[in-house]
């Protein structure tokens, strides 16, 4: 199988903060809408990312806390850094559906963990769903949201 680009890319850029934070505006560049959220990637690797967003007024609700939604944005942006991280360039995927539950109040900014199990995707003829779990966690390490993306694998055609 054919290492992922991004893969590659964060292998060489990861070193130190001005890497990270390149690797993380080129993700808001492919994606603008993640830069809502202001997620900076803080490690990567095939089968499990870890992502932070600050708590700044764009993310604020009614309440002063991590919106809810904002939150979900945060958890679709490291689940698609996982997928890139990867998937091989052989094969592509797309977001299918997502599962939320808001577990409490998010009162300071927030680390995303998503985390899998990399299936064999040489064996994947016609496409296969993989969930990718994402755990949102504040500050002081409280699970606040957790989110499960089904996402849709298939070969390049």
């Amino acid at each position: 199988m054919t290492e992922p680009r991004a893969l590659a890319l964060w292998n060489k850029l990861n070193k130190n903060v001005v890497g990270r934070l390149a690797f993380s505006a080129g993700v808001w560049a492919k994606a603008p809408y993640f830069v809502t959220v202001v997620p900076v990637v803080r490690s990567a690797e095939p089968g499990r990312v870890v992502m932070s967003a600050p708590k700044w007024p764009g993310v604020h609700n009614h309440i002063g806390t991590f919106h809810a939604i904002a939150a979900c944005n945060l958890a679709e942006a490291a689940m698609g850094v996982l997928m890139e991280v990867t998937v091989p360039s052989t094969h592509q995927w797309i977001p299918k559906g997502m599962s939320v539950e808001y577990l409490r109040k998010a009162p300071s900014g927030l680390t995303a963990t998503a985390q899998i199990e990399v299936p064999d995707f040489s064996g994947i003829t016609d496409g296969l769903d993989v969930v990718v779990p994402v755990s949102l966690t504040d500050k002081n390490g409280n699970e606040v949201v957790r989110a499960d993306i089904t996402t849709w694998v298939r070969p390049r055609s």
